[in-house]
């Protein structure tokens, strides 16, 4: 196990160097300017550039960077927040994004877990096909437009929660972008949870274990739930990373400060911020990464035939 680890881990290193180093190129080789352009003249750009050894070679300025990445600083905005220390800011969306994000993402992931079982454990009957219009219809219905109808009854019509997000107030404010957010992880968790537990539920080994008299919750929780886990955990690990992250539009309507809004101030505001965009990229690689390691991980440990293919690979 301990190779096994070993060996996704330096992988999963070496991808998010090329991923930094790609980033890196391509935020450098973009047409446009990073700085405020309006407010600045032209010689106060090209000071500014100096200031940054932004006229160095690309592969110079990629060292450079790095070494302030080893030293954990991502440098200051060349935009944003009047070039302001980059890490303390965006630290600080994070936290945003990541609270609401957990809140999401335990709701989205057990509801869609119990949806599933429900549909599976019923499939033909009324309460499946009940689970099937809830899991599609929260597919269909962007984020956005659900966080706008919480609003308008549970802000407007039924004062029950804040119409903006307070942090003052944040078990309050995050329920309705939380339960936005948590729609479409519930409807995906839902339909994945239903089609691979009926497959299992059909197979040989669970009809054997039914024929030895296994009933109920106990050949669910010994035979099928553990062997649908896998591709259920798979699809879960990718909407991990979009829920911690947090959404563009939903921060943007309720008003939040997390990482998805200063993603969207980064790119729309006066000059392209693209310090931040790369800082966030980074941030956004790494989570990803990190998140597709840990998925690994718990592969090798739910079948353990993955974690021995693997070592006579």
């Amino acid at each position: 196990m301990t190779k096994y680890i070993a060996k996704r881990l330096i992988m999963s290193i070496l991808t998010l160097f090329a991923i930094i180093f790609v980033l890196f190129v391509l935020i450098r080789i973009m047409p446009g300017n990073p700085f405020p352009v309006e407010r600045m003249s032209a010689e106060m750009i090209l000071q500014k550039r100096l200031e940054l050894g932004l006229d160095k070679p690309i592969l110079v300025q990629f060292a450079d960077y790095m070494s302030m990445l080893m030293h954990g600083s991502f440098g200051n905005g060349t935009s944003l927040y009047n070039g302001a220390p980059i890490k303390p800011i965006m630290l600080k969306c994070l936290e945003n994004s990541f609270k609401i994000g957990v809140l999401s993402i335990l709701f989205g992931t057990l509801v869609g877990l119990v949806i599933g079982i429900v549909a599976a454990l019923n499939r033909g009957k009324f309460l499946d096909g009940l689970c099937t219009i809830i899991s599609i219809l929260g597919v269909c219905i962007p984020s956005y437009v659900f966080m706008i109808f919480l609003q308008y009854f549970f802000s407007y019509k039924i004062p029950l929660f804040p119409y903006f997000f307070d942090p003052s107030k944040f078990l309050s404010s995050a329920v309705m972008p939380a339960l936005s957010l948590s729609l479409f992880a519930i409807s995906t968790v839902a339909r994945f949870t239903r089609n691979e537990m009926v497959e299992v539920i059909n197979s040989d080994y669970v009809k054997l274990a039914e024929a030895k008299g296994l009933y109920g919750f106990q050949l669910i929780r010994r035979h099928v739930l553990r062997n649908a886990l896998i591709p259920i955990v798979t699809v879960i690990a990718p909407l991990v990373v979009d829920l911690l992250t947090g959404a563009m539009v939903i921060e943007k309507i309720y008003g939040i400060n997390g990482v998805g809004k200063l993603m969207v101030d980064a790119i729309a505001g006066q000059g392209v911020d693209y310090n931040y965009v790369l800082a966030l990229g980074i941030v956004f690689s790494s989570l990803y990464i990190g998140v597709m390691l840990l998925l690994d991980i718990l592969y090798g440990i739910i079948d353990p035939r993955i974690r021995l293919a693997a070592k006579d690979g």
